[in-house]
């Protein structure tokens, strides 16, 4: 029901930009997140936006680099990915918050989750 498409391999300074579709569900009113995870390590938040489309939250490692925003009509949302360093290096995931103002960064407040997509940055 969630689908995350646009990984690839790119270099360090380049740009992607990571997509998320939506199907069979009321997600136009749940908050999206994204987040990813290097091998070895945690799952992480990267960014959220609510279910309007009027408020986002960032991590700090991307803060002023990446840009998370949607598109209800067309039940997809966008990461940006500019300026990208190899520590972005990461399976990214699309995840739906079922309380549609949160813009939480907790893994365990996301019901739904895509199967994700490789992002690779060599240096």
């Amino acid at each position: 029901q969630l689908q995350a498409s646009g990984g690839g391999l790119v270099q360090a300074g380049g740009s992607l930009r990571l997509s998320c579709a939506a199907s069979g569900r009321t997600f136009n009113l749940y908050a999206m997140g994204w987040f990813r995870q290097a091998p070895g390590k945690e799952r992480e938040f990267v960014a959220a936006i609510n279910w309007r489309g009027d408020s986002t939250y960032y991590a700090d490692s991307v803060k002023g680099r990446f840009t998370i925003s949607r598109d209800n009509p067309k039940n997809t949302v966008w990461l940006q990915m500019n300026t990208l360093k190899p520590e972005d290096t990461a399976v990214y995931y699309c995840a739906a918050d079922q309380s549609g103002w949160s813009l939480s960064p907790q893994v365990n407040e996301y019901a739904y989750w895509g199967q994700g997509t490789q992002v690779t940055v060599s240096s």
